[in-house]
């Protein structure tokens, strides 16, 4: 079985330890760009992680892209969203089907 990861603020993560997650709280982005690391080298295929912490270690993020696992996906967290997860999304349909599902390909509507 694979194992999934939650990582960000505490407020933001508690409530996936109730369905089943392992959560990881972090204080700053330095801690969580080094809990990302060992996470991905102890074998965890999923890793979400709270939208702010997301956008402070995208650079570190898209080392994992094009990798089949893990996978680090973005959530919205307790303080706010940063649209970040969405726009993610809205970029992988528009790879899959070759143009902007919201706007059509001239971005017209």
């Amino acid at each position: 079985m694979y194992k999934a990861a939650v990582m960000g603020d505490r407020d933001s993560i508690y409530g996936f330890a109730a369905l089943g997650f392992d959560i990881f709280p972090t204080k700053s982005s330095q801690e969580g760009a080094d809990l990302l690391e060992q996470l991905a080298n102890e074998g965890y295929a999923i890793i979400y992680m709270t939208e702010s912490l997301f956008d402070q270690l995208a650079g570190q993020v898209a080392q994992y892209s094009e990798t089949v696992a893990p996978a680090v996906i973005p959530v919205p967290g307790a303080f706010g969203n940063s649209g970040s997860g969405m726009a993610r999304v809205r970029h992988f349909v528009e790879q899959a089907v070759g143009s902007d599902i919201l706007f059509g390909p001239q971005g017209t509507g």
